[in-house]
C-alpha cells in the first residue's frame, strides 16, 4: 500500500484539488483508491458528494484516527491512500506525515506561499519523509518559457535544497469545472492542457515513490 499526505502550512495552496484529481488515477476498479479527508472544510467531501462514481472512496476523519484508518484499509488490502490535510495546524500535518510514504506539497509561485513551503519541508525532514514539491496556480508558460514568478519560485526552493516538479499546474478553468462536477479533469476534458499537467504530475508522484507503471501494486 502506498500513502500519499497532501500537506501545506499555508491555506488556499492547491492539496484538496490536487488530490481529489490524482485520486482518479489511483483508483482501479477492482482496486478502489482512498481519500481520507482531515480538512475540517471538507473539500474533498464535498467533491465526493458531487460525483456520480463511487469511488475513490471518502473516509472522513481526524488526525489523530489517520493512524488506526491507515492501518484498517491495509488489512482491507488498499493500495492506495491519498491524505488531505489543514493548513496551519502542525500537529495534524505531521500526523499525516508520519504515515505517509510521500508528502506532496503544492504552492503557489508567490512569497507568503514559498514561505509556508519552507516550514513545511522543515517538518518532513525532521520526519524524514520524502516530498514532492509542486508549484500549483502558476501563470501560462509563454511558448516554452515559464512566467518570471515561477523561475523564482523555483530558485527559491533550490535555495531551501529542495526541487519542485519540472512541470508545473496552470491555472485553467478546467480544473474547477472538473470538480464543480464531480470529476477529475482527465475525466471531465481528457484531450486537455489541464488533463496533460495532471497526468504528468501523476507520473511524477510514481517516480518519486520509485514505482514504474507497470508495477503500481
Amino acid at each position: 500500500m502506498r500513502v500519499i499526505a497532501f500537506t501545506s502550512r499555508k491555506g488556499g495552496s492547491g492539496k484538496s484539488t490536487l488530490a481529489a484529481h490524482l485520486s482518479v488515477f489511483a483508483d482501479k476498479p477492482d482496486a478502489p483508491a482512498v481519500l481520507i479527508d482531515c480538512d475540517p472544510q471538507g473539500s474533498l467531501a464535498l467533491w465526493h458528494e458531487l460525483r456520480q462514481a463511487e469511488t475513490p472512496v471518502l473516509v472522513k476523519c481526524e488526525a489523530r484516527e489517520l493512524a488506526a484508518t491507515i492501518e484498517a484499509a491495509r488489512r482491507d488490502g488498499v493500495e492506495w491512500v491519498l491524505i488531505d490535510t489543514p493548513p496551519h495546524n502542525t500537529a495534524d500535518i505531521a500526523a499525516a506525515m508520519r504515515v505517509a510514504d510521500l508528502a506532496v506539497i503544492p504552492f503557489r509561485p508567490a512569497v507568503f506561499d514559498i514561505a509556508a513551503v519552507a516550514a513545511t519541508l522543515e517538518m518532513a525532514r525532521a520526519l524524514g519523509k520524502p516530498v514532492l514539491p509542486v508549484i500549483n496556480a502558476a501563470p501560462p508558460r509563454r511558448g516554452d518559457q515559464p512566467a518570471h514568478v515561477v523561475s523564482e519560485a523555483r530558485e527559491a526552493l533550490a535555495g531551501m535544497q529542495a526541487e519542485a516538479w519540472p512541470g508545473q499546474v496552470t491555472t485553467r478553468a478546467a480544473f474547477a469545472h472538473a470538480l464543480a462536477s464531480g470529476q477529475a479533469v482527465g475525466e471531465f476534458e481528457p484531450s486537455s492542457p489541464a488533463a496533460a499537467e495532471m497526468a504528468g504530475l501523476w507520473q511524477a508522484t510514481l517516480q518519486a515513490l520509485g514505482i514504474k507503471e507497470g508495477m503500481r501494486k
